[in-house]
């Protein structure tokens, strides 16, 4: 999906080194490291790699090559600009390994946590406006109910937590998925943050999907520097988890080889939406997974720890979306069911919206209606499980009777027959099986 939102007001580039509120050794240590894992030689390359404008990528080769580190190789040839080069002197080699030696981390310059903060306020996740007809655009391959749509819009508006309940296979997930797709615009995503001169690396090409930048844009606009390019243009992102989810993987990663941290996933799904589905089919208690969230759920931050066992405050800008088959008095207390702001159930369709997902289904698998087989599986098949309907179970019988059809030879059709077929496979009788 390739557009150009201004919606999100995107990060400004830093102006100067004064900009960049970083340790100095550490940004220098970056830049030794960056020459050294990536061969860069010309201002123009390192500033590419750094995510730098090219005057601050400069300093930072000049006050290097005051300190030995770094030395002229003289101009190079026309093709290249008639730019001067540069590459690291014995010195420079060895205190780039020292500095691997105690980070292994190179590349884009991280952005400190406080002007990181900023950003994130500018393309807050509470910032976005969902309308009625954006929400139906996105659940357009859902056959849902008016009273559901009217629960949902102002429930995504608000940006807080979302509760949703029910029986399985009614599409807790997909209406999930309706809803990040309902977003549509971008987030600006830093591919590193720092804290503490340590670095904790956010962007991950899994969990974000780059913008590119449109090819048709006018040259002067693609060469020019529009944001602060230690971030990566990228749509609202989505986490989605399910019974893996466990509390361990709420806290930083720190990878002992790199030595550098790994932002969590409620971190790395900041301005868009964190998915926990399945809720209850975790290892961990759904009180406890909640119990972790309070203070991030009510207060909008975070409290994630270094190594060292200092703690520090994250932004915590996440709509959060639980899904679970369980009633919610079933798993949680009073308490914790007060800190998530919306409770929605997700009932089964009625027949008439059953009917219609039927119709739906079958016209996109290419198998044409039949008026008795329909007339059968609500009057014979649907009273011997009480008329309760699911929007899996068109999917399940038509995928069916198209498997018998393929394995008989025979062209796609539905009859009474192939339903009996199709439908003794949806469920699993209560027997004794001896052992």
């Amino acid at each position: 999906m390739n557009m150009i939102p201004t919606a999100v007001l995107a990060p400004p580039p830093p102006r100067n080194m004064e900009d960049m509120q970083l340790p100095p050794v550490m940004m220098r240590d970056i830049l030794l490291k960056t020459i050294f894992r990536k061969n860069v030689n010309m201002v123009t390359e390192i500033s590419e790699a750094l995510g730098l404008p090219v005057p601050i990528s400069q300093e930072l080769v000049d006050i290097a090559r005051e300190q030995k580190l770094l030395e002229a190789t003289g101009t190079l040839s026309a093709g290249a600009g008639n730019e001067m080069g540069y590459q690291l002197t014995d010195a420079g080699k060895a205190r780039a390994l020292d500095a691997l030696g105690q980070s292994e981390y190179f590349g884009a310059m991280p952005v400190p946590l406080h002007i990181y903060k900023e950003q994130v306020e500018r393309q807050s996740i509470k910032n976005i406006q969902i309308t009625r007809d954006q929400l139906v655009n996105a659940m357009g391959h859902l056959v849902l109910p008016d009273s559901l749509l009217s629960h949902l819009g102002p429930a995504v508006s608000a940006g807080r937590s979302i509760l949703m309940y029910g029986p399985p296979g009614n599409g807790k997930s997909s209406i999930s998925n309706g809803i990040r797709d309902a977003l549509g615009d971008q987030v600006y995503v830093p591919r590193a943050i720092e804290y503490a001169g340590q670095v904790i690396t956010v962007y991950d090409p899994i969990v974000h999907t780059l913008i590119e930048q449109s090819a048709d844009a006018p040259d002067q606009l693609r060469r020019s520097k529009r944001f602060d390019s230690r971030y990566v243009a990228c749509e609202r992102p989505t986490v989605v988890t399910g019974g893996e989810l466990t509390l361990s993987m709420l806290d930083l990663v720190y990878n002992p080889t790199a030595r550098t941290y790994q932002a969590p996933l409620q971190l790395k799904s900041t301005g868009g939406i964190f998915i926990v589905d399945d809720l209850g089919r975790q290892e961990e208690s759904p009180q406890a997974l909640i119990n972790r969230w309070i203070v991030p759920l009510e207060e909008s931050k975070d409290i994630l720890g270094l190594q060292s066992g200092e703690k520090f405050e994250v932004p915590f800008d996440t709509l959060v979306i639980f899904s679970t088959n369980f009633h919610p008095n079933e798993i949680f207390d009073k308490a914790a069911l007060r800190r998530i702001f919306f409770k929605i159930k997700i009932d089964g369709p009625n027949q008439e919206n059953y009917l219609k997902i039927f119709a739906l289904v079958a016209r996109k698998k290419g198998i044409p209606l039949d008026e008795s087989t329909l007339v059968h599986l609500l009057k014979k098949k649907y009273p011997t499980i009480d008329n309760v309907y699911a929007n899996y179970q068109p999917v399940f019988l038509i995928d069916q009777m198209i498997a018998i059809c393929e394995f008989e030879g025979i062209p796609y059709q539905m009859s009474p027959d192939l339903i009996d077929r199709a439908w003794a496979n949806m469920f699993v009788k209560d027997e004794v099986i001896v052992k």
